[in-house]
């Protein structure tokens, strides 16, 4: 099946030549035969029964002349953290939370289905959106089971937004919504091949979204273009009363990211080259460094090296906050839609877990869930000391002097490692990444396709300052026109070295 991009898909549409209900059936036909028969890719954790009967209204709606935007028509697939109001559940991958179905649609779904778009599946992710045990395997949920890496059967997809990564890389849709708290968009979407946009915390709403962190928690564009990514960023972004974090800032929020986009958008921006992140896999190295040189030549000022002095103080912090955050978060979550199969707060979820540890926890523990459910309020000492030395760390002392230091439009990383083996007994053998900074700041961070390393996709990763999406996607995108450098999966049992 043809990869479409959303303008392909529009064009054929007014044409005439393609409709959202012909090209739902296409995809709904490539889960089939890509996810369930052929190579078992296991993206999709659920279809929507209705998903024709929506395509077709929309339809109906273009035959008489009313078109919503670019999205209009447009079948997407969702992380099943979101809520959707729909014959669809919302389990977060999990077995606790089984026959949960929203009473409302997230805040986010709510605007993406105003667009038109067709929300015609939910996607596979690691369970609990990987925040359930200190040595999991990512892309394993017990409700899903594994999610698998297309460019190599038996290697990681990463996560936790894994599903919808490798949805989009194996072209079951041409855009999905994944969630990160620290990495779980950029992460697969590097290990994938694809875009990931992770936004500026306070550009897209959080609300109906199973949490961990209201600090750090955000949805984001998965694609497998910069414009993809830019179209579907602008159908989210918005003010929510229900989340603070979208009406504390006096931000204008452009109404189309798309007039961005500029191919050659890195004619004298000024990239900061963060070299902490390299020198974990020379191939890699050489990717990226090849990548520099291009930018270079396209006109980038290059600032080589810069220094983020505060990488190994970050880390402990970090991880106090997402504790805290996540028995608060996720106890509110319960208060507001639960009681859900009579759990209503992280206790009972624990509990639940320990009854049915077979299917639960055939791998792997539960061990944060324990360690956050020891945690006291959110407006303890310790807490604060830790959030504020957070904020201290990755904004002042960290992005927002980096960017000031030197005059930078942007900072410069490898998004991560190439996959690895998927590995039970072990779990996940990680192998660095550059997304935390970035996470924790609460500041915008986009992958993009870079390169490969015996087959296997490395990303390049663009980060700064709040709100500065804009910058970042003209750097993405000129990048991206300059290189295209993705390549589909072939679905390789495994790689030939």
């Amino acid at each position: 099946m043809k990869e479409y991009n959303i303008k392909e898909i529009q064009a054929l549409m007014e044409k005439g030549e393609l409709s959202a209900k012909k090209l739902t059936k296409m995809y709904l036909n490539r889960i089939q035969e890509i996810d369930k028969a052929g190579p078992k890719v296991n993206a999709i954790i659920e279809i929507n029964p209705d998903a024709l009967q929506l395509a077709e209204k929309l339809d109906e709606e273009r035959k008489n002349n009313k078109i919503r935007g670019p999205l209009h028509g447009i079948p997407i697939i969702i992380k099943d953290n979101i809520n959707t109001a729909d014959r669809m559940q919302t389990t977060a991958g999990s077995l606790a939370f089984k026959d949960h179905f929203a009473s409302e649609d997230a805040f986010i779904v709510k605007k993406l289905r105003k667009a038109g778009a067709v929300i015609f599946a939910k996607a596979n992710l690691s369970e609990w959106a990987n925040f359930r045990s200190t040595r999991s395997t990512s892309g394993w949920s017990s409700r899903g089971g594994q999610t698998i890496n297309p460019y190599s059967l038996d290697r990681s997809p990463c996560g936790s937004s894994s599903g919808s990564a490798v949805a989009v890389a194996s072209n079951l849709c041409s855009v999905a919504i994944g969630t990160e708290t620290d990495g779980s968009i950029i992460c697969p979407s590097h290990i994938n091949s694809i875009v990931g946009i992770k936004p500026t915390i306070g550009l897209v709403s959080r609300t109906g979204i199973v949490p961990i962190s209201h600090n750090q928690d955000t949805a984001g564009s998965m694609a497998r273009t910069v414009q993809d990514a830019a179209i579907l960023l602008s159908a989210m972004v918005g003010k929510d009363l229900e989340d603070a974090s979208t009406i504390e800032h006096d931000y204008n929020i452009p109404p189309d990211y798309t007039k961005f986009l500029d191919p050659s958008g890195l004619k004298g921006v000024r990239i900061g080259i963060a070299r902490d992140f390299f020198g974990k896999n020379d191939n890699i190295d050489k990717i990226i460094v090849n990548s520099i040189k291009k930018m270079k030549d396209l006109g980038a000022e290059i600032i080589d090296p810069i220094e983020i002095k505060i990488l190994n103080d970050l880390e402990e912090p970090e991880f106090e906050v997402l504790l805290y955050d996540f028995k608060h978060d996720l106890n509110d979550y319960l208060d507001k839609y639960g009681p859900i199969n009579s759990l209503k707060n992280l206790d009972d979820l624990i509990k639940f877990n320990n009854r049915h540890p077979k299917k639960i926890m055939p791998y792997f523990g539960q061990e944060l869930f324990i360690m956050a459910s020891e945690k006291g309020s959110i407006t303890s000492d310790e807490y604060k000391k830790a959030l504020n030395k957070c904020h201290r760390l990755a904004r002042d002392e960290g992005i927002n002097h980096i960017l000031k230091e030197h005059q930078l439009d942007a900072i410069l990383a490898p998004s991560g490692g190439a996959a690895w083996i998927i590995d039970y007994i072990n779990g996940d053998h990680f192998t660095g990444g550059s997304s935390s900074i970035a996470a924790v700041a609460g500041y915008p961070n986009i992958t993009v396709p870079a390169g490969y390393v015996f087959g296997l996709p490395v990303g390049i990763s663009f980060f700064g300052d709040a709100f500065q999406e804009p910058k970042l996607l003209k750097i993405a995108y000129a990048f991206e026109q300059a290189t295209k450098i993705r390549i589909p999966p072939k679905f390789l049992s495994k790689i030939e070295l």
